[in-house]
């Protein structure tokens, strides 16, 4: 009889969330457009950066130096006169401007010293920070070549035999599209179970419940297993589908193997969600209690960072969360084809993780019903 009022819970839930276009737009939008974006957009990248030259010289050295800007990393850069590049600067339009001054080449061919002027839009900081390397090399590159008289390749005391694993085209857009799924099924986790609680309170149909046959665990349970199995499918469906058909990013690791990490992970967030949405009085407080404790677990969960960067204090503290050991299985599996050799730690620590948030989820959801 337990088990038949679970399902029968759980059935209600799925028909509640069925009729909520809001949540199940969320849920369309967290694993398909979002996936799309963090694979496409990454802001660390250096790409299409707009450039503009003022080329007061007019000469063969400044004409290679401006024919060496091009795509990906640059768009063609655009010629101006003088008095345009602080207006342009000022408007937003250019992130880098290179001028070059008058008797550029004359001097380089006399052996002295000319100095290029670049204006960097430091408000962009992202390709600010590795645009001005960039765009020295480029120059340095072409005023040797040009002083050579031919185009010359350096010969270094060493070289390096990079082979990059996992990533052989280091193309950072595999990465983004893997880290914004395991941020939705973290966030689903919580948003969907705790608007279902939060849901019934405000439609009055928590207090039916109370005067059925039916207990606190059950009333839980429904919710739990009901929402998670929503997410694990639309998980699956990311993974098939957006992940590996339309952007091709190549997955290794056992998708099993991964499933049933992200079950254990959805477990603890969605009883997490449950605890929330009993401290919350309305929608609009879960809403910000939502904010206040995703934000720290997404941010220094490693997904978006590398835990080593953070402060040893951090790291330990961030042990205790279940989407720092997701993050670390799901990067092992998906982007190193780790076993359950490797990754049985992060199962263990989620499944014990889970435990402790179901049980203290349970208590205070038994105090909020009374």
């Amino acid at each position: 009889m337990r088990l038949a009022n679970i399902f029968h819970l759980g059935v209600k839930e799925l028909r509640g969330l069925g009729r909520n276009t809001m949540l199940l737009g969320l849920v369309v939008y967290a694993f398909s457009v979002a996936i799309y974006v963090g694979s496409k957009a990454m802001p660390e990248t250096l790409n299409r950066a707009p450039i503009a030259i003022v080329d007061e010289d007019q000469s063969a050295v400044s004409s290679r130096i401006a024919g060496a800007f091009y795509l990906p990393y640059f768009m063609p850069p655009r010629l101006i006169a003088q008095p345009e590049m602080d207006l342009r600067m000022d408007a937003g339009l250019d992130t880098f401007a290179l001028n070059i001054p008058p008797n550029f080449q004359r001097d380089l061919l006399a052996g002295r010293s000319p100095a290029i002027q670049l204006n960097i839009d430091a408000t962009r900081m992202s390709q600010a920070f590795t645009g001005g390397g960039y765009v020295q090399s480029i120059v340095t590159g072409e005023v040797e070549e040009f002083l050579a008289r031919h185009r010359t390749e350096k010969r270094l005391p060493v070289e390096l035999d990079l082979r990059a694993r996992f990533n052989p085209e280091l193309n950072k857009g595999w990465f983004g599209a893997i880290n914004e799924m395991i941020e939705a099924v973290t966030m689903l986790s919580v948003i969907l179970t705790g608007a279902a609680l939060i849901r019934e309170r405000e439609h009055g149909t928590i207090e039916h419940l109370l005067v059925m046959p039916v207990t606190a665990f059950e009333i839980m349970v429904g919710k739990i297993w009901s929402m998670g199995l929503v997410v694990l499918a639309a998980t699956a469906f990311c993974l098939f589908v957006v992940v590996r058909g339309l952007l091709a990013v190549p997955v290794d690791g056992s998708a099993v193997l991964f499933m049933f990490g992200a079950g254990l992970d959805i477990l603890a967030m969605t009883c997490l969600g449950l605890f929330l949405a009993t401290v919350a009085g309305s929608m609009p407080q879960f809403a910000l209690l939502v904010m206040m404790v995703l934000m720290p677990l997404q941010l220094l969960s490693g997904g978006v960072t590398p835990r080593e960067n953070m402060p040893e204090i951090i790291q330990a503290i961030m042990y205790a969360a279940p989407n720092t050991h997701f993050v670390i299985l799901a990067q092992a599996v998906l982007f190193r084809g780790a076993g359950l050799a490797v990754v049985w730690p992060q199962l263990a620590a989620l499944a014990a993780i889970a435990v402790t948030l179901f049980v203290f989820s349970q208590h205070r959801f038994r105090r909020f019903l009374r």
